[in-house]
């Protein structure tokens, strides 16, 4: 599993559940229950990787998001 963020939202003009990587761009999904919508974002980012892979495009490492307390 891909350690990318992926930001999830009900779109009540989709009817759906929305998933979104900012890290890859271009890389959306949806589903009809959070559940398929996590399945399928899943495969959207392994596809993503493997076409950068087959044009030669470069792959962005998952970003580490850090908490600083003051």
């Amino acid at each position: 599993m891909y350690k990318y963020e992926i930001i999830i939202y009900w779109s009540r003009e989709d009817d759906a559940f929305v998933t979104e990587v900012p890290e890859l761009p271009g890389c959306m999904v949806h589903g009809q229950t959070y559940e398929e919508a996590i399945k399928n974002v899943q495969e959207a980012i392994q596809l993503w990787i493997d076409t950068a892979k087959e044009f030669g495009d470069p792959i962005p490492e998952p970003k580490e998001k850090r908490l600083i307390f003051a």
